[in-house]
C-alpha cells in the first residue's frame, strides 16, 4: 500500500518519502538577488522532505516579480546558492529550484524595467514594490521575435541551478505568472503563433519546458500548474481541454513530474491525472486559501493516484513536518505576519517537536 512514507523514484533520485515542500516566497534574499546563510539554514532544517522545491527564483532581471527575491541569472547568484544546496544535501535532502518569471506581475520600482507580458493587459490587483503595494502597471506586449529570449531564460537559469548544486528545476507555470499568462484566454490576446487557439497558447509553456529539458535533462525538469485558477486576474477558457492539450505535448519529453494545484474541481484534476503518464505531485488544497493541507488531504490524493503530495504553509512552522505527519503530532501554527517581513523571526525561529520523558 502506498503511503506518504513509502519511497518513490523521481528521475535519478530516490525519495525516502512522498512529502514535497512546496515553493513559497519568503523575500529573504540579499541585495542583488543573492541567497543567504539564513536561507541555507532554513532549507536544511526541512531536508527530511522527500523533495524540497525552493521559493520562486527569477531567471532574469525583468522576470523578477517581488522585491527581496533571489535570482539565478548571474554568476554571483549561482555562487550564493552553493551553500544552500550543500546544506540540504549534507542533511540528506534533495532540492529543486523553482524558476519563476513574473511577466506582467512586476513593477518598474522593483526592477527598473517595464514589465512584459503576452499582451498589453494589466494584472488585477496590487503588486509588491520596495515602497509597498502599488497597482499593477500596464505591461509591454512582447514582440514575436522577443519571445524566444524569455524561453531561453528558463534554460539558462536551469543550467546555473544545476551548476550550483540543485538536483533539478521546476518551471513556475501557475498562479498568473508569465507561463500562466500565455496559457490564459484574457491575459493573452495575441494573434501570432503564441496566441489564439489552445494549440498556440500552450506553445510558450512547451517551448520553455523543452528548452530546459534539453539544457539539463528531462529527468531534472518539472512544471507547476494551476488549472482554472484566477490569480492576478487570469482566466482560462475550456480548462480541461487546455491542460489536456498541454500535457499531451509535454508527455513525450519524459519530465520528472508535473506539480498540480487544487485550483479546479476534482473531476478535472482526475482527468489530468489520467492524461499524465509520469509522476504527478499534488498540492491538495487551494494555495493561500482558508485551509492548510493535512495528512487526510494527502491520503485522499494518494488514493486518487497522485504520486507525491506537496505541503506549503505547514512546512513554514514545522521544519520537522515529515516526522509530525508520521507520528500524528500536532502541527505548530504559523505566524502570517512574518511571511514576508524579512529577517530570521518567523523564518528560523520555529522549532522541531520536543519529546519529553
Amino acid at each position: 500500500m502506498t503511503t506518504l512514507f513509502t519511497g518513490h523514484r523521481l528521475g535519478g533520485l530516490t525519495l525516502p518519502n512522498r512529502v514535497v515542500m512546496a515553493p513559497m516566497t519568503r523575500v529573504r534574499a540579499a541585495a542583488g538577488g543573492l541567497a543567504t546563510p539564513s536561507m541555507a539554514a532554513y532549507y536544511a532544517q526541512r531536508a527530511t522532505a522527500g523533495l524540497i522545491v525552493s521559493e520562486g527564483v527569477q531567471p532574469s532581471l525583468i522576470g523578477q516579480s517581488n522585491p527581496g527575491t533571489p535570482g539565478l541569472y548571474t554568476d554571483a547568484q549561482a555562487e550564493s546558492w552553493r551553500p544552500v544546496t550543500a546544506a540540504v544535501h549534507a542533511n540528506g535532502g534533495r532540492i529543486f529550484a523553482q524558476l519563476m518569471h513574473g511577466g506582467r506581475v512586476s513593477h518598474p520600482d522593483t526592477t527598473g524595467l517595464r514589465p512584459v507580458g503576452p499582451s498589453a493587459v494589466a494584472a488585477v490587483g496590487e503588486v509588491f514594490t520596495p515602497t509597498g503595494p502599488q497597482p499593477a502597471p500596464l505591461p509591454r506586449a512582447l514582440e514575436t521575435a522577443e519571445v524566444p529570449e524569455h524561453v531561453r531564460s528558463y534554460a539558462e537559469a536551469a543550467r546555473r541551478a544545476v551548476d550550483a548544486g540543485f538536483d533539478g528545476v521546476e518551471l513556475h507555470g501557475a498562479n498568473g505568472y508569465l507561463i500562466s499568462q500565455f496559457l490564459s484566454s484574457n491575459a493573452n490576446l495575441r494573434t501570432d503563433r503564441y496566441g489564439g487557439p489552445v494549440s498556440h497558447r500552450i506553445r510558450f509553456a512547451v517551448e520553455a519546458v523543452t528548452a530546459t529539458a534539453e539544457a539539463i535533462g528531462a529527468d531534472r525538469t518539472g512544471i507547476r500548474l494551476s488549472p482554472g485558477a484566477s490569480f492576478w486576474g487570469v482566466e482560462e477558457s475550456d480548462v480541461r481541454g487546455l491542460y489536456t492539450a498541454l500535457l499531451a505535448e509535454l508527455a513525450p519529453l519524459g519530465l520528472a513530474y508535473i506539480h498540480v494545484e487544487a485550483t479546479a474541481d476534482e473531476e478535472t484534476l482526475l482527468a489530468l491525472r489520467r492524461a499524465w503518464p509520469g509522476t504527478l505531485v499534488m498540492n491538495p488544497v487551494l494555495p493561500m486559501g482558508p485551509k492548510q493541507a493535512g495528512k487526510d488531504d494527502a491520503d485522499h490524493w494518494l488514493a486518487q493516484g497522485a504520486d507525491l503530495i506537496s505541503f506549503g504553509r505547514a512546512f513554514i512552522s514545522n521544519p520537522d513536518l515529515v516526522e509530525r505527519l508520521r507520528t500524528g503530532l500536532p502541527l505548530a501554527p504559523v505566524d502570517e505576519a512574518t511571511y514576508y517581513q524579512g529577517g530570521d523571526r518567523g523564518y528560523l525561529t520555529y522549532a522541531s517537536h520536543q519529546y519529553t520523558t
